[in-house]
């Protein structure tokens, strides 16, 4: 639940977030199941192809879901998730993740994640989640 400064428990997640702010992942939003994080591709994310490794977008992807599905209160976590690469990413390339929550029931939820780069859908994310312990 967002507190009177917009804040919600996702914002105090997401400060202790260590792995998504040491690569840079900014949260632009997160509230009423919906969240919006971005981050830039730098060199240290490129594969051996020179374009951006998955493994990155998937974690862009899933730290949206993360601050989606935990927007609500209660402590969640990942109890699953897979991605679609539509689009490779390069170096420079400022990308954003889009999480909307498709339905929550109980303990369980289904989020979708859409990752973009200037408007382009790069990459398409599923996420289910797990409430692990009760706001």
């Amino acid at each position: 639940m967002a507190g009177t400064d917009g804040r919600t428990p996702a914002h105090d997640m997401f400060d202790a977030d260590v792995a998504s702010k040491g690569l840079g992942i900014e949260l632009v939003s997160a509230g009423h199941g919906a969240a919006v994080a971005r981050m830039r591709v730098t060199a240290a994310m490129l594969n051996g192809h020179a374009i951006g490794h998955g493994g990155f977008v998937f974690l862009l992807a899933d730290t949206a879901f993360a601050l989606a599905c935990n927007s609500h209160g209660p402590v969640t976590v990942a109890a699953g998730g897979e991605i679609s690469f539509l689009r490779p990413v390069h170096e420079g390339d400022l990308l954003e993740a889009r999480a909307t929550e498709r339905v929550r029931h109980g303990r369980s939820g289904i989020y979708d994640v859409t990752v973009r780069r200037d408007g382009e859908v790069v990459a398409e994310f599923r996420g289910r989640s797990r409430t692990i312990a009760r706001g």
